[in-house]
């Protein structure tokens, strides 16, 4: 077997997604002759050519090709590794990465400041996204997700605590415009909703049943930003309990919604159930509210 360093793969392919030297060697920070040193002692330990040097760059050849298409995959495996050897052991320390969406985030932060106090070895990553990220490829360590229960074979998911969506309004709206009390009144008062990609949710679906659209005052497909707008008396919206919790002004809007079962889930993959970083951030989130 040819004595080839790790590097030297994960920099030719670098150089296939950037198709110049310079370019994969800022995505890599490392210098120019690095990587071309890289390249060359890659190409002449496996005898092949894997790139095509002119002008405009560099471009690949057929064993760039297979090269691309293979390593992806390589690199997942990789970083599944990485994630075994790092959390098998007991030592609660190291880089914890957590994604969640975007309008639990602020909530989440104000925990993990708390985690943070009891575990000072931990540091932590936050990626705050309305996508889901595959735990699979190592970019993070735990999902927080919002919604249905997660599916997923390779998948672990425990239920952090339930939804509970209700309708708010502050307490500047309510001093001006008062709270529907009848389901005829809902059409006298201002909405603030989800924008149309979100409507198919039941909770928006029911009130979007009982008024005229042109009543909607504020829509966006950012929960944060709905958020902004209820506290700051823009309308009537939406907000999960969590949410809710963190303005004493906000005024509850009773309303019959639609039961469903949807929570924010503690989700990992299988490869990281021994991990003391994982089980003691659980344990954390569960006991503190």
């Amino acid at each position: 077997m040819k004595n080839i360093s790790w590097d030297d793969y994960k920099t030719a392919y670098q150089v296939a997604l950037d198709g110049s030297l310079s370019k994969a060697g800022k995505s890599l920070n490392i210098n120019h002759s690095t990587v071309l040193r890289r390249i060359n002692q890659l190409e002449q330990a496996l005898n092949v050519k894997l790139f095509i040097r002119h002008q405009r760059g560099y471009k690949l050849t057929d064993a760039g090709f297979i090269l691309m298409d293979e390593m992806p995959e390589l690199l997942a495996k990789f970083a599944s590794l990485e994630n075994k050897l790092q959390h098998v052991e007991g030592d609660i320390s190291g880089e914890l990465r957590i994604t969640t969406v975007s309008s639990y985030s602020p909530v989440l932060t104000l925990k993990l400041k708390l985690f943070l106090q009891e575990y000072p070895n931990i540091r932590i990553k936050l990626i705050s996204t309305d996508t889901i990220i595959a735990l699979d490829s190592g970019e993070a360590h735990i999902s927080l997700r919002a919604g249905p229960r997660p599916n997923g074979v390779d998948l672990i998911v425990k239920e952090l605590m339930p939804l509970n969506t209700q309708y708010y309004a502050s307490s500047d709206y309510v001093e001006t415009y008062g709270i529907p009390a009848t389901l005829a009144d809902l059409n006298e008062h201002l909405w603030v909703l989800p924008s149309v990609e979100k409507h198919r949710i039941p909770f928006v679906q029911y009130v979007l049943g009982h008024i005229d659209k042109d009543r909607i005052a504020f829509q966006s497909n950012n929960f944060p930003d709905i958020y902004q707008a209820i506290i700051n008396g823009v309308g009537i919206g939406p907000l999960a309990k969590y949410q809710a919790l963190t303005d004493p002004t906000l005024c509850l809007v009773p309303l019959d919604l639609p039961k469903k079962d949807e929570s924010i889930w503690f989700v990992y993959h299988k490869d990281l159930k021994r991990s003391a970083r994982i089980t003691c951030l659980y344990d954390f989130l569960t006991t503190t509210r």
